[in-house]
């Protein structure tokens, strides 16, 4: 197995003099390069939420078209993204998002080549999508064991601060809003070319970091990935606050994430003129939301009460969805989803932090990657069902239950795995 070079922080960055806490992670080049790449490339992603919606609805308008396509997408995650955890801890993480960056690029290239000369299909669209859903399996469990190695265990939260600020901001803000005025003035096939652009300028950021050094174990043997894989789901089922909160947040996704990604872009499209831009200024809203979350919560302390918090804030923050399913309000859809978005962009700073936090370094790709596998083990499903369902069942019912269910959910999670007890007994301050 190869290894790479280490890169350590010299003295002055240590010692370098404070400011706001969430900027501290700056003073380091690598993590400037890094986030940089990392932050262009999920203004990308944010762009082909719609792109990709919008596009697969000129090719075909009609849901069930949709939710094949976004099944794929999360498909290609789920299928993916233990084999993705373990990677994290065997080869280099750097190595493997420089992989990840160049296949979203390819991905979203061949749309966009397909696209223009008049030659796609909704299936070319759905190879996509499983392509980039088996990128993202392998980017987050590498990304979130990479942070470690290049800043000090004391700047994480800050980091992941960054990362809760700038993913709701550019992914599900800024990316979206532009991808739908873009559209909705020209063409889909235009909005991949400029996706396909960004790509690429991500991956040349990427290059152009040093690598460090790889932490991973030289053990090559195939029996031992399995070894591996199985300490890990130890872990993870040996740790109830772990497994409790993965267990609501794959609930959560299977009954909130298909009408949300599925269903959304036809209710815009139903209620309102000019639906494209609709649907991305209010997934902008959404996004604004998740970054003022963010914000609030990486620049304080991590609460004492954290696994209360954030069953909270991910319990209660989802009923929004409720009045998301059943207004003709722009207004109100917006604020709906900005408030769904401050629950949603606070509780994933502090669940980040929370795994770099508690679970060992050694060990943290392969929890991080089931931590995907398990919260999102029905993202197929609740893509695939989306569309069909929404032919026997109105969609308001459909917002009402997603955004009813997670509170008893997260009430349960409280109570079964002890959490009230569990974070008083490890204090993170």
């Amino acid at each position: 197995m190869g290894t790479e070079t280490d890169h350590q922080p010299d003295a002055r960055e240590l010692r370098a003099p404070g400011g706001w806490r969430v900027l501290a992670p700056f003073r380091f080049r690598e993590y400037r390069l890094l986030i940089t790449a990392v932050s262009l490339s999920i203004f990308a992603e944010g762009m082909w939420t719609v792109v990709m919606a919008l596009q697969v609805m000129e090719l075909n308008h009609d849901p069930n078209a949709l939710s094949l396509v976004a099944a794929c997408l999360g498909g290609g995650l789920v299928a993916f993204v233990l084999v993705g955890g373990i990677a994290a801890d065997r080869f280099p993480q750097r190595s493997i998002i420089l992989i990840v960056e160049a296949a979203n690029f390819v991905a979203v290239a061949a749309v966009s080549v397909l696209g223009l000369t008049g030659a796609l299909r909704v299936w070319h669209m759905a190879v996509a999508a499983a392509a980039l859903g088996i990128a993202a399996a392998f980017f987050f469990p590498a990304y979130s064991a990479y942070l470690p190695r290049i800043l000090p265990q004391e700047q994480l939260l800050a980091a992941n601060g960054v990362e809760g600020v700038l993913r709701p901001v550019l992914q599900r803000a800024a990316g979206p809003a532009i991808a739908g005025v873009l559209v909705a003035a020209t063409f889909p096939s235009l909005g991949s070319v400029t996706v396909t652009v960004i790509f690429g300028v991500a991956l040349v950021l990427l290059i152009a970091t040093r690598p460090v050094g790889t932490g991973v174990v030289e053990t090559p043997e195939r029996q031992q990935v399995w070894a591996d894989l199985r300490q890990g789901c130890l872990f993870m089922v040996r740790t109830p606050w772990l497994f409790a909160t993965l267990l609501f947040a794959s609930m959560f996704v299977l009954l909130a994430m298909g009408p949300i990604e599925v269903l959304l872009p036809f209710i815009t499209a139903d209620r309102f003129d000019d639906g494209a831009r609709i649907y991305g200024l209010v997934l902008a809203a959404f996004g604004t939301g998740g970054a003022l979350g963010a914000v609030a919560v990486s620049s304080v302390r991590l609460p004492r009460r954290y696994l209360t918090v954030l069953m909270l804030l991910w319990g209660v923050g989802a009923l929004p969805l409720v009045i998301l399913g059943w207004t003709s309000s722009f207004a109100v859809m917006a604020a709906s989803a900005f408030v769904f978005g401050v629950g949603d962009g606070a509780g994933m700073v502090i669940w980040g932090t929370l795994l770099q936090r508690r679970v060992p370094s050694e060990m943290l790709g392969r929890v991080s990657s089931l931590d995907f596998f398990v919260s999102l083990a029905f993202l197929p499903v609740s893509f695939a069902i989306a569309g069909p369902v929404s032919k026997v069942v109105s969609i308001e019912t459909i917002f009402l239950v997603a955004g009813v269910a997670p509170v008893l959910f997260a009430g349960i999670a409280l109570w079964a795995a002890k959490m009230p007890r569990d974070e008083i007994a490890h204090p993170l301050n």
